[in-house]
């Protein structure tokens, strides 16, 4: 099979991810072989190939938005049918067993694998995924358009939850790329007046056709206190920014895997008066089952830019440099 693997990791520009030949893999316990349709374009691939995340194998396949069908069972496979199509998310497993897993913060799981970090995911004719943490997709999701929600919508879903606005109150969301605009469309339908602060004629674009309540540059006030933001963009020179906007009580989500160095915090500008300042780590399945239902229910849609598999490399290449809105989607 054709398969995209991270030969070392340099500027994206330089080639850090080369095309090989590999043998089809054959499906474990309870895994399921898939057959890729497409796979969406991450920007923590994009740090995967650029080191900012490093490998944790190598040669590892990118890509943990994936979408394909079910070509064969391993051993004890049964919740899907032959043919059946998937979705292959970030998080591959967990133990099952630690305190995090027990109390349903799975997330958190200290051995934790992952799609396209530790196993290889779906810039591939073919992938490996364990059943229990695929998911089933809905007939009315077109392949293209459900490959972002497997990662970039269910990531910021959770992230959105933990924000935690009331309410009718008020998100800002800085940076508008791939997560951002689905976060976006899920606030909206949940009656939040919704702020985006980011750079980029196309992810400006973007956020005003999908009518949210003001757009402007990353660095500027929004018209009026938030009660929580959400960070997409990995930009650590954002947190104050965004600290300094929000209300009192408010909750700054950091949502990105990967976030340069964040500068110095002024406590009485930017954290005094109970504001919160939180990470966001992977998510549970749980958070990917109810996001799932949710971009069913609202008509969540994703604003995809589609490239051959075979063109990889330029898709990674033009998400670095913010030559398209919303996000990329490589096809077999």
């Amino acid at each position: 099979m054709h398969a995209w693997v991270v030969d070392h990791c340099a500027p994206i520009d330089d080639g850090p991810i080369v095309r090989v030949e590999r043998a089809e893999p054959t499906p474990g316990q309870g895994q399921i072989l898939v057959a890729v349709r497409c796979c969406g374009v991450c920007r923590t691939d994009l740090h995967l190939a650029e080191g900012d995340l490093p490998p944790r194998r190598p040669g590892v396949v990118p890509g943990h938005e994936v979408v394909g069908v079910v070509q064969a069972r391993g051993p004890g496979a049964v919740r899907f049918d032959l043919g059946q199509r998937v979705g292959v998310p970030w998080l591959a497993r967990t133990d099952g067993s630690c305190p995090y897993c027990r109390r349903g913060d799975e997330n958190l799981c200290a051995a934790s694998t992952f799609t396209g970090w530790d196993v290889d995911g779906g810039y591939a004719d073919f992938c490996l995924a364990d059943e229990a943490f695929a998911y089933a997709l809905a007939d009315d999701l077109d392949d293209e358009s459900a490959a972002p929600l497997l990662c970039a919508g269910i990531i910021g879903y959770r992230s959105l939850r933990a924000a935690a606005v009331p309410a009718g109150g008020t998100l800002g969301i800085y940076g508008f790329g791939g997560s951002a605009h689905l976060t976006a469309q899920v606030a909206l339908h949940l009656g939040l007046r919704v702020h985006v602060l980011t750079r980029g004629e196309h992810n400006q674009r973007l956020a005003t056709d999908l009518g949210v309540d003001s757009v402007g540059a990353a660095a500027d006030a929004p018209p009026e206190p938030l009660d929580g933001a959400i960070l997409f963009a990995p930009a650590g020179e954002l947190v104050p920014v965004a600290l300094r906007a929000l209300g009192p009580g408010g909750t700054l989500a950091v949502a990105g895997i990967w976030l340069s160095d964040i500068p110095s915090i002024e406590y009485e500008a930017e954290l005094f008066r109970e504001k919160r300042l939180r990470s966001v780590t992977a998510n549970t399945r749980q958070d990917g089952e109810e996001f799932l239902a949710l971009a069913s229910r609202f008509g969540v849609a994703a604003t995809t830019v589609a490239y051959p598999m075979d063109q990889a490399p330029r898709a990674m290449a033009d998400l670095m440099h913010g030559r398209f809105g919303g996000a990329a989607v490589l096809h077999n």
